[in-house]
């Protein structure tokens, strides 16, 4: 089962299981990692998982797509790796995933 490592913004770290084919989302509630609510239960309705994306995991992650993208796009602290983590579907190659949460989000 893959790890994710959540950080929030004050150094404090979250490592979670996130089973396979669940999302990273998923795991953080699950896991009652603050500042992840997941709101919309997994949708992509409401950006209450935005997290940025470690610059080392960019590329398996993958980038946002056109929803993700038009959800997240107002967001004033958006960054090139922010990522709604409801849209990241885990699998063992994601095992150890780091995932930054904003300043705010908490």
């Amino acid at each position: 089962m893959p790890k994710i490592r959540f950080i929030e913004h004050d150094g404090t770290e979250h490592v979670v299981d996130a089973p396979d084919g669940s999302s990273a989302m998923l795991a953080a509630v699950n896991n009652g990692v603050p500042g992840i609510d997941g709101d919309c239960g997994g949708i992509c309705a409401c950006a209450t998982c935005h997290v940025y994306v470690d610059p080392a995991w960019i590329d398996i992650t993958g980038r946002r797509g056109e929803q993700e993208e038009s959800m997240i796009t107002f967001s004033p602290i958006l960054e090139p790796n922010s990522r709604l983590c409801c849209q990241i579907a885990m699998r063992e190659e994601l095992d150890g995933l780091v995932l930054h949460l904003p300043v705010g989000q908490h």
